[in-house]
């Protein structure tokens, strides 16, 4: 039997493709048959899949792979309905008809936690920054330093004030900043990360927070409901109250430990991140420093009256004077 005869006996789906055109059947499938199926949206080249009828389900798969499966699904399905009915209790508290229950102080402690984690965040992307702009503003002089040394050509070799200067940023590239990046990683950046990497932790747990205390005043306003107008079930009533103080003893669990915990985390930011500021001031004066020595070495190759001109302030005035010899060229035109 040919796949079209299938078709139109069957009217069923494909079974590749979910494609309401055509069905796959027992029949060897011919090489223009596949070309047809294309037409549809189907081209997979799979083994074809004997259809018996309309209702075609495919076999359950082996244990255990099909009870992990069912089982995952399951999970997937309650935990469906409970964040549907937890949307359900935020609209009605919106409008009234379920109390919210209020807990102040870990309302606090949770505004200062967020405060910390923001800046927290914020420090370890900065820290980053100040290490990547270090090794930007070394390769900069460098580029500064070779445009410098070939802009004096001849004239720099002869003074040795290009050559100095690009070689004493070659060593400030080459030696401090490579020195300073496996410490300042091991003394900044990791201590920072690794303070940041218990957020997610919390954050789970803040939020687990809130999805028992949603539970709990949805089956408190249940209870109130069925306390007022009593269900025909008379056992409807005490198991609700069951449940309600089972949620109420998990919602308790969590926010006394979050309230406790909370500030106890805030209050350790300080001697935690203590010796990550103190190393982070010591490996910027060690930069500052080497550059300033490695610097200073270059001020021998200039002369004397430069050197004096400039402790005096009189080099502007010898700067203007040049400026002004430019001016009188001819070729110099506006300048």
């Amino acid at each position: 039997m040919g796949c079209r005869s299938t078709r139109q006996r069957l009217g069923a789906w494909c079974v590749l493709c979910l494609s309401p055109h055509h069905v796959l059947c027992g029949a060897a499938p011919r090489r223009r048959r596949l070309t047809s199926w294309r037409r549809f949206g189907c081209v997979s080249l799979l083994p074809i899949v004997r259809v018996k009828s309309a209702a075609y389900r495919e076999p359950p798969l082996p244990s255990p792979l099909g009870l992990a499966w069912k089982t995952t699904a399951t999970m997937s399905w309650a935990g469906f309905k409970k964040n549907v009915g937890r949307a359900t209790t935020q609209v009605m508290m919106k409008t009234g008809h379920v109390e919210k229950t209020n807990d102040r102080d870990y309302e606090v402690e949770e505004r200062r936690f967020r405060t910390m984690e923001a800046a927290s965040l914020r420090l370890q992307k900065e820290a980053k920054g100040y290490l990547d702009s270090l090794r930007a503003m070394t390769a900069s002089q460098m580029r500064i330093a070779e445009t410098i040394d070939a802009f004096y050509g001849d004239l720099g070799a002869k003074d040795g004030v290009s050559r100095s200067y690009k070689q004493a940023v070659e060593d400030l590239d080459a030696e401090t900043i490579k020195a300073l990046d496996g410490p300042y990683r091991t003394t900044v950046l990791e201590p920072i990360s690794r303070f940041c990497a218990y957020f997610p932790d919390v954050n789970e747990c803040i939020k687990k927070r809130s999805h028992k205390l949603l539970d709990y005043d949805a089956l408190r306003a249940k209870v109130k409901k069925l306390a007022e107008k009593p269900d025909k079930d008379a056992t409807k009533l005490p198991r609700t109250e069951k449940e309600l103080e089972m949620a109420k003893s998990a919602y308790e669990q969590l926010n006394e430990q979050l309230s406790t915990e909370l500030p106890q985390l805030i209050d350790l930011r300080v001697p935690y991140l203590d010796p990550t500021f103190e190393a982070l001031v010591k490996i910027q004066l060690r930069f500052c420093a080497e550059a300033y020595s490695r610097m200073a070495q270059v001020q021998q190759y200039l002369d004397a009256d430069t050197r004096e001109q400039y402790a005096e302030g009189h080099l502007d005035v010898r700067v203007e004077q040049v400026l002004q010899e430019i001016r009188e060229l001819s070729i110099s035109g506006t300048v």
